[in-house]
């Protein structure tokens, strides 16, 4: 199925041929946070077999990538106990010191929102593919585009071309915004006592509100 124009369109469409089949695909869903997972899980989860992966070394100071990934255990063990689930994060190692002397301090000039955010939306997606092609996924995809401050758009386009090296799999194209799923999210975060952070977690991004 080509990806068409409208995004909101094209995940109706597509789950709705996944609905007619017997068996859930296998979907490996690159998280970020707990509130940003919210709506993604409650949405999908009827039609994948679904594994998180947390692949965020992007995300500075180590406390608040703990703090992080605490709270996106503690949903899921919710989510799961409520849903009857079992699914599972898979963690990749912290190493922002990697990241930050290969790619960020290379895109440091950068105004907020351009190529250092494509950059590391590219290095995650891509993360995220590679893991899911060696470990028998059919689909990938990124909660990412939930982000009041993401465009869902590039996020999903820089996904189109990394596609190519990986005829096995694949992407579910998403915004995830779109019906009032964001609204969801922030909702079900309040009613739980989630961590809800103010900064994606780029140092960046960091600096960038704290001197607005």
């Amino acid at each position: 199925m080509k990806k068409p124009q409208n995004l909101h369109q094209w995940e109706i469409q597509h789950l709705s041929e996944i609905a007619k089949l017997t068996t859930k695909p296998k979907l490996l869903m690159h998280s970020c946070c707990a509130v940003c997972n919210a709506w993604p899980l409650e949405y999908l989860y009827p039609y994948f077999d679904i594994n998180l992966y947390y692949n965020n070394s992007n995300i500075a100071p180590l406390d608040e990538y703990e703090l992080r990934l605490s709270e996106l255990k503690h949903y899921v063990e919710h989510f799961n106990t409520t849903h009857q689930t079992s699914i599972e994060i898979a963690e990749e190692p912290y190493d922002y010191e990697t990241y930050k002397a290969t790619y960020l301090k290379k895109r440091a000039d950068d105004k907020e929102g351009t190529l250092r955010c494509g950059m590391c939306y590219a290095l995650r997606i891509n993360q995220a593919l590679q893991y899911a092609s060696s470990h028998g996924f059919h689909y990938v995809t990124t909660v990412m585009t939930i982000s009041r401050q993401k465009n869902a758009d590039k996020i999903n386009d820089i996904a189109k071309r990394l596609m190519g090296a990986y005829p096995n799999l694949t992407y579910f194209y998403s915004n995830f915004k779109k019906a009032r799923g964001i609204d969801f999210s922030v909702k079900t975060a309040k009613a739980l006592g989630i961590y809800r952070q103010e900064y994606c977690g780029c140092e960046y991004s960091f600096d960038h509100l704290s001197h607005d």
